[in-house]
């Protein structure tokens, strides 16, 4: 079968944030073989997706792999998924994602854009657990827990400098939270397009840095659409290979609109 690579929330190849499609023939095999299809492309996340019959609530069934782990929510591997049922054909138009996180919609734009349309996440306060400012190596401003679809612990530091200059202990990362740590603060440099910055540990799911993570955005957009009181922002991703992601905030639901470009086209033959 046809295996790609597809770096999402970029508009040039070898930026943005690369992940594995497979558009499948028929419904997903065992569980087994995916997550070694997963460990072998060896990106934060590869996607799996078949067509679904006709007259449902979702044309295509979609689950996402880190290297290690089966993960509930993925927004650079949905849009790397869209681009290519746009780009070969497969599907035209809106099209609706089965999911573990529920139905996930993909809208493409006349620019070449996409929007992805997500479950907005619920952002609860929390205690500073222990050992993370330690582990971080910054003192946290704020922490906040981002419910179970995301399953990160959302955390506000000081600045932007503090944020891009980072260098966490990523093993003792692991025991903040389920999946990950998401770091964030106001953006300040304004030739960096972006109204926030952000970074993202996953350790848990065998990821010590995200290069841009759309799913962490649905917690993002949220807080800071409440802290600088629009619903339209811009996110800069202060990873190696960085990535901007726009946000909208649209109540329980939150918009991600960006691009992505297939670097690889190959053939699967395990």
């Amino acid at each position: 079968m046809r295996i790609r690579i597809v770096d999402a929330f970029a508009d040039r190849p070898f930026t943005g944030n690369p992940a594995g499609v497979l558009l499948l023939d028929d419904p997903f095999p065992d569980d087994d073989w995916l997550q070694k299809v997963a460990a072998e492309v060896n990106h934060s996340e590869t996607a799996f997706a078949h067509r679904l019959p006709g007259g449902g609530e979702a044309d295509w069934a979609l689950r996402w792999f880190t290297p290690v782990t089966e993960v509930a929510m993925c927004g650079h591997a949905t849009l790397a998924t869209a681009h290519v049922l746009y780009a070969t054909g497969a599907h035209q138009g809106l099209v609706r994602f089965a999911t573990r996180s529920g139905v996930v919609i993909a809208t493409p734009h006349e620019d070449g854009e996409i929007t992805l349309d997500f479950p907005t996440a619920p952002l609860t306060e929390v205690e500073v657990p222990a050992g993370l400012a330690d582990a971080l190596g910054a003192e946290p401003v704020a922490t906040f827990d981002t419910g179970p679809n995301v399953g990160d612990l959302l955390v506000e530091l000081a600045d932007e400098k503090t944020v891009l200059e980072l260098t966490p202990d990523h093993r003792e990362l692991g025991g903040c939270s389920s999946r990950g740590v998401i770091v964030t603060a106001r953006a300040e440099d304004p030739t960096l397009g972006a109204d926030y910055v952000s970074r993202c540990f996953f350790p848990n799911v065998g990821i010590d840095e995200d290069p841009v993570t759309g799913s962490a955005h649905t917690a993002l957009a949220p807080y800071w659409s409440a802290r600088l009181d629009r619903d339209d922002l811009t996110g800069l991703q202060a990873s190696r290979r960085t990535g901007l992601i726009h946000t909208g905030l649209r109540g329980d639901r939150t918009l991600l609109r960006g691009r992505a470009v297939t670097v690889i086209d190959g053939e699967l033959l395990a």
